[in-house]
């Protein structure tokens, strides 16, 4: 259950990080990419390749990270002058045209070339060798100070809740659904934190490998979420905002407004490589078929599931789509007597469904807000 758990949170923290880079390209400025997995998969054969030349682990995920933001400043200019559709359209073109370059193109593999089709295996995980007993405390620390972080901050969230009053609805004050969908929320992502981490404190102690792998997602996770916070409450987010309002306006106002969008496409396409590394040290194999268009479309869920616009509802969104995958993989095969591959197309029909029911009662997602609502801009 405990190894299981871990998998769960490496899933989470990975692609949480794989949709704050799409959060920030469409749901602050408005740039529909439909190819967002083609920065994971430069990201994911950067870091694994260059870790098998001998390059250090994390500086390969930091070139990872570089090469995708270069395609991300290759699509910008090629791109960022085209209508919102025709934008959607090359992304995916993009998307794919990578895949299938990395499945027929021979790969440096060590002093080898290897076709990119046979994949890419036995490269360098971080934290893989047992540490001694003093870097497992530090470890477990570190896992305790995010812990009561996570949790400090959850109630620092339903606290201002706690504002609420009768008001009329030009008061800017938290509604009643607000409060009650804050504690649910609140309360179920702090029991899930505490699941997560008690298998990850023992994980911890008698090392297993992963356990350190999800200490170090959930780091940099917590390290980009701050930094993205920081940074959409900025003048700079604050320009990013208006274009996905009205790009007229910050153009009348002097603002470059292909800069800023080159650089939120360049930025949100350096976090999805970083994601691609770590989605590339847990599975510990890499093959052209595990980058399949539809990752992007699973990002796509996660952001409109927790709140375009909204870093802590990308993350939301990607905690809520992971539980429901574990959820639906155990408990429906005893519910409900289908074949596996029926079952598979069974729960995506499912999810589909929870998603127009929420586009009907909060179009918003669950913690986006109505006024800065993207859909149908």
């Amino acid at each position: 259950m405990s190894e299981y758990l871990i998998f769960l949170a490496i899933s989470t923290a990975t692609f949480a990080l794989f949709s704050l880079g799409l959060n920030l390209q469409w749901g602050f400025t408005g740039l529909i990419n439909f190819g967002h997995i083609a920065f994971m998969t430069l990201g994911a054969y950067t870091t694994v390749l260059l870790s098998l030349q001998g390059v250090p682990i994390l500086l390969a995920a930091v070139f990872g990270a570089i090469v995708a933001a270069l395609l991300g400043l290759v699509i910008g200019f090629a791109t960022l002058r085209l209508r919102e559709d025709y934008l959607g359209i090359v992304t995916i073109g993009v998307g794919e045209l990578i895949r299938l370059v990395v499945n027929n193109q021979e790969l440096p593999v060590g002093n080898t070339w290897i076709s990119g089709a046979f994949g890419v295996q036995s490269y360098p995980i971080p934290l893989f060798t047992t540490p001694n007993l003093f870097f497992r405390f530090v470890m477990i620390g570190l896992f305790t100070l995010l812990f009561g972080i996570t949790i400090f901050s959850l109630w620092r969230w339903i606290q201002t809740a706690q504002k609420y009053r009768v008001a009329d609805s030009t008061n800017r004050i938290t509604s009643k659904q607000e409060l009650v969908l804050r504690w649910v929320v609140g309360v179920v992502l702090a029991l899930l934190a505490a699941a997560i981490y008690l298998a990850g404190v023992l994980s911890l102690y008698n090392y297993n490998p992963k356990a350190g792998l999800m200490l170090l997602s959930l780091l940099v996770l917590a390290l980009v979420f701050w930094r993205l916070e920081i940074l959409v409450r900025s003048p700079w987010g604050r320009v990013l905002k208006s274009i996905r309002e009205d790009e007229e306006i910050p153009k009348a106002l002097g603002k470059n407004v292909f800069w800023y969008k080159l650089q939120s496409l360049m930025l949100g396409g350096a976090i999805a490589g970083i994601a691609g590394g770590f989605f590339a040290w847990q599975i510990s194999a890499i093959y052209p078929d595990n980058f399949q268009p539809q990752l992007t479309f699973d990002a796509w869920i996660m952001v409109i599931l927790g709140g375009s616009g909204n870093n802590l509802g990308a993350i939301l969104g990607a905690v809520i789509f992971f539980a429901y995958d574990a959820v639906t993989r155990e408990v429906l095969p005893r519910i409900i007597p289908l074949d596996e591959s029926r079952l598979g197309a069974f729960r995506i029909m499912v999810i589909g469904l929870i998603l127009m029911v929420l586009m009907i009662w909060r179009p918003q997602g669950i913690l986006g807000k109505k006024e800065e609502l993207t859909l149908g801009k």
